[in-house]
């Protein structure tokens, strides 16, 4: 009789091998694909090729058992594959995995328990650009058996990750392992990659998963470079060790109490995985430590054992199956330090085992910072910098090694010169991974799709009103906002300790309850800024009368009304006495010790506690500058008071340590934000700042999103001419430090359905007259009464309304006013031109006509008279962000009717809208504006001389306008490699293949 373990190995590789034979095309029955497996296997083996064996599996089944895991990999990819013949439904959808199961030809029951095991994962998957690669990691061409995905996947799944998430974050991971390099194929490939997450959203999550299938598909060497701080370091050296490298893997035969994590608490709890004894021991592979949580890479001298590749065939390479997939793995996480880095590089040197036979993944986590090169080397004598140098000398003596960079800021990634072969520049693939589930980012502090006026914005509709506070300082003595945000922090103390009392957590709790201050880099500044916030705190009465009015005064006009609309089922107190007796326990909790304040800056003198969250629950005010504004996860951060300036937008957003996953007190959270900051002469407001940067960040993605979809199976782009999609929406941040941009210059952009504005306005009065003397006779020739036109939204609850004149132009005629419009920057408007003299004359005609709309203010004022006509107009109050660049021009609620008559919306609901509709019909927007230097004195109807106008206007083109190849974009680039030649014309597809 069979035993029940040699059953599951046999039921196991039969179901491996069927689905194997599918995977890369359609689903087949599987009853048939089971029986003819069988026949190869083994006598026995037809007992199990059953479905009713299946299912008494199934019936008993976890999540992560492995014959569950055997099935999620084909079912995910046949859930998400784009464009398949063999089904009708769209991706992640219950149509496209009922399509799946009646290919596979099972029953009702079987579907059923494989959607409970294995659900459709519906969330927005990872967005890939991506050079042509060699398909590898495909289940029937692995070698080796998963040991470390496996035990990964089964850890998060008992930590409470929704299957969902783990079901998305293993298709991610399976996007970035698939384009590197097969580890075992006999000739070396070096793929360099960047994947964009998002701010404080769990990239670690990531990369300790691409790691764990890296390793199991044959990777020998991983190097994890884990920041610039020590504290950095250790915080990514713990997660990989606590969740990938696993407790016998770290004790390797020592005693429970030999551990680096002796005195950790997560250690004694029991929280890192356990495989029950050595991998090897076990049938699998171990992983050796090369680094700890204290300690960094040191260099090994007589231990350079350590690094050397036992081979079982010494005649064989090491990346021979037979020898790799019986060797293990090394794993350092490596601070990005000239002097660690150097110790690293030599020892690999000196070891025996040839680097031309090692598979090397190279994570570098946080990847725009330090390792990229910003000298620029076409000046005599320039060398790299040193960071940049080190990691280039890795990539040059291991050839065999796959960079990976992860940053949420990653323009100074693309901005990389992609002729340098010795360079980071992602040459092979930039993905983009979705927004985490629960994950709070800069759009949950900003209204940036809400057309609401102030009038309109409630606690539940707006963003801004929830979360942000302003920061208004009279002069240098004026801490009120500074207490008001320490209220603050004591509120949603005593909010968490009520909610935690109320049992609405379950089992959980807030181990972590932190307040960020974070005015300067300079420790001279914290030094000041503690003496402060010390004098604040024990002089707040918090136990006292005075301090709980000023509480009660904050929770009814802050909390209360705040969380009425968004606690999202979490306990809310009734009222300030329900509140009250949770205070004092708050207080205490944060200030008991005498030591309510945490900085974290390096200065030894005045650090007063170490920011370990791993050891210690932390209930604290922490101050600090550069050590808390990049990497560093802020446990359990609520309150953030914020005034620290920046120069570019990677730098500023590095800064929202707000940004993370809040379950359970997302409606607690405050940013109390400097708005009108003083930089030279001129005020900036960093709210602004942060809200030009999410657009830019989303503009990139959204941007990615759309020429990520092949065109006859092959990208439209690839990663070298993703530079001029990165945008800059105000002057004073650019995406990043000027020394890192790389230029690039776009030659057509095809829009259709899309609303675009050009904003590089002349300010030459001249050019100005021009441009005005011609739009104004297509402003007369517009109906002299404005029609209402209006779009609803129902899912969002929103509709967009207003009254504007309306005309008509034809094709030709429009693009010979557009031909002759001068500009302040012709370069940002020419790529448009081209898309449009390219669907008007160039081709077959794609555009009738255009309907030109000129909006009107609701109210009978800023109007001014244009032309000879005497006609009266709206103007629109702009001014320019950065000469000759306005910022933005049109109303949001002016975009949507325009989009919708161009085809690029579906219905308006509005009878008026719904006429203008035609196939092959664009849409031209007119925007009279007056600058705020004609702006004074100006009364409602005055006449203005035409060179006081900027004549601007955004349009839509026909959603139908593409082009016959389905491509978007059309580059040139100036390329360093070509001495001489300053453009280089990338029209044609062109993709670089590999091994």
């Amino acid at each position: 009789m069979t035993s029940p373990d040699t059953a599951a190995g046999i039921r196991l590789e039969l179901h491996h091998r069927a689905l194997g034979d599918m995977t890369s095309g359609k689903p087949k029955r599987l009853v048939r694909a089971l029986e003819y497996q069988a026949e190869d296997l083994s006598p026995e083996a037809a007992e199990y090729a059953t479905e009713a064996d299946f299912l008494s599996v199934l019936r008993v089944a976890h999540s992560t058992d492995p014959l569950v895991e055997v099935w999620r990999k084909p079912l995910t990819r046949w859930d998400h594959n784009e464009n398949v013949a063999w089904s009708t439904h769209p991706p992640r959808t219950d149509g496209r995995r009922a399509d799946v199961y009646t290919l596979l030809g099972v029953s009702d029951e079987t579907r059923k328990l494989l959607d409970d095991l294995v659900p459709v994962s519906k969330a927005a998957s990872a967005v890939v650009i991506s050079s042509e690669h060699t398909p590898w990691y495909i289940p029937q061409a692995l070698q080796g058996r998963p040991w470390y995905w496996p035990a990964y996947r089964k850890l998060l799944t008992e930590k409470g990750w929704p299957e969902e998430v783990v079901a998305g974050l293993d298709e991610a991971t399976d996007r970035v392992v698939e384009r590197l390099a097969d580890p075992t194929a006999p000739e070396a490939y070096q793929s360099k990659g960047l994947v964009v997450g998002y701010v404080q959203s769990g990239k670690t999550a990531n990369f300790a998963g691409v790691i764990a299938k890296a390793v199991d598909a044959g990777y020998r060497l991983v190097i994890v470079l884990g920041g610039t701080l020590n504290m950095l370091r250790a915080q990514t050296q713990r997660r990989l060790d606590m969740e990938l490298v696993g407790r016998e893997n770290i004790l390797r035969g020592a005693s429970e109490y030999e551990s680096d994590y002796a005195d950790d608490p997560a250690w004694s709890q029991g929280k890192f995985t356990a495989f029950g004894a050595l991998p090897s021991s076990l049938g699998a592979f171990d992983i050796h430590r090369m680094t700890s949580r204290d300690d960094d890479y040191q260099s090994l001298l007589r231990g350079i054992v350590a690094l050397e590749y036992d081979k079982q065939e010494p005649g064989l390479p090491l990346y021979d199956p037979r020898n790799l997939h019986r060797t293990a793995a090394r794993l350092m996480v490596v601070k990005k330090n000239k002097q660690v880095l150097n110790k690293l590089v030599k020892d690999l040197r000196k070891i025996k085992t040839p680097l031309s036979e090692i598979p090397v993944l190279i994570v570098d986590d946080e990847s725009d910072e330090a390792s990229v090169n910003t000298s620029d080397l076409a000046k005599p004598n320039a060398e790299r910098t040193a960071i940049n140098q080190k990691i280039s000398e890795l990539l040059q003596m291991l050839p065999r090694a796959q960079y990976v960079g992860y940053t949420a800021t990653p323009f100074a990634n693309v901005f990389v010169d992609p002729s340098d072969a010795q360079d980071i520049f992602p040459k092979d693939f930039i993905i983009s991974l979705p927004r985490p589930y629960e994950y709070m980012g800069a759009r949950d502090f900003h209204d940036l799709d809400a057309d609401l006026s102030d009038t309109e914005r409630t606690y539940e509709n707006s963003n801004e009103m929830a979360h942000v506070r302003s920061i208004v300082v009279e002069d240098d003595e004026d801490d009120t906002c500074l207490e008001r945000a320490m209220d603050m922090f004591v509120l949603t103390a005593a909010m968490k300790l009520y909610r935690e009392d109320k049992g609405a957590l379950g089992d959980r709790y807030f181990q972590h309850h932190t307040m960020l201050i974070h005015e300067s880099v300079r420790q001279d500044v914290h030094r000041e800024l503690l003496g402060r916030v010390t004098r604040l705190w024990w002089n707040a009465g918090y136990l006292g009368p005075t301090g709980r009015e000023r509480l009660r005064n904050l929770f009814d006009t802050d909390i209360a009304p705040v969380s009425a609309v968004r606690a999202d089922g979490q306990a809310v107190p009734a009222s300030f006495e329900e509140l009250a007796p949770y205070i004092g326990p708050a207080a205490i909790r944060i200030g008991g010790d005498d030591k309510p304040i945490i900085v974290v800056n390096g200065d030894k003198d005045i650090e007063t506690g170490e920011a370990d969250f791993d050891k210690r629950s932390i209930w604290k005010i922490l101050i600090g500058g550069q050590k808390l504004a990049r990497g560093f996860t802020v446990e359990g951060l609520t309150v953030s008071y914020f005034r620290r300036r920046a120069g570019n937008a990677s730098t500023l957003m590095q800064m929202g340590r707000w940004f993370g996953f809040r379950k359970g007190y997302r409606d607690l959270v405050r940013l109390y934000l400097g708005r009108q900051e003083t930089v030279g002469r001129k005020e900036i407001d960093l709210y602004e700042g942060f809200e030009a940067i999410c657009r830019d960040e989303e503009a990139f993605r959204a941007e990615l999103a759309q020429y990520s979809v092949t065109v006859d199976g092959r990208p439209q782009i690839t990663p070298d001419k993703v530079p001029p999609l990165v945008s800059q929406h105000i002057p004073w941040l650019k995406p990043t430090s000027p020394n890192k941009m790389y230029n690039s210059r776009l030659v057509t952009l095809r829009s259709p359905g899309q609303w675009q504005e050009p904003t590089a306005y002349p300010a030459k009065v001249s050019d100005l007259r021009h441009n005005t003397n011609l739009w104004t006779p297509v402003l007369e020739s517009l109906s002299t009464e404005p029609v209402q036109l209006s779009h609803v939204f129902p899912q969002e609850g929103v509709t967009h309304r207003y009254a504007a004149f309306t005309g008509r132009l034809d094709a030709e005629e429009f693009l010979d006013l557009v031909s002759r419009v001068r500009w302040g920057a012709p370069s940002q408007f020419a790529p448009h031109l081209d898309y449009l003299r390219e669907i008007t004359t160039d081709g077959p005609a794609q555009v009738d006509d255009w309907v030109v709309l000129a909006p009107q203010h609701a109210q009978p004022n800023r109007r001014i008279r244009i032309g000879a006509t005497g006609r009266v107009y709206s103007y629109f109050a702009r001014d320019r962000r950065r000469d000759p660049l306005f910022g933005a021009i049109s109303d949001m609620k002016h975009r949507s009717a325009a989009k919708r008559i161009a085809g690029g919306l579906p219905s308006s609901g509005d009878a008026t809208v719904e006429s203008l509709v035609a196939p092959r019909r664009g849409v031209l927007v007119l925007y009279p504006i007056v600058e705020s230097v004609h702006r004074a004195g100006l009364t409602d109807g005055d006449a203005l001389d035409p060179n006081r106008i900027v004549m601007a206007f955004g349009f839509v083109a026909p959603a139908s306008a593409r082009s016959d190849d389905g491509r978007v974009l059309r580059f040139t680039t100036v390329d360093s490699s070509q001495e001489g030649v300053a453009i280089i014309d990338t029209t044609a597809p062109g993709a670089t293949g590999r091994p």
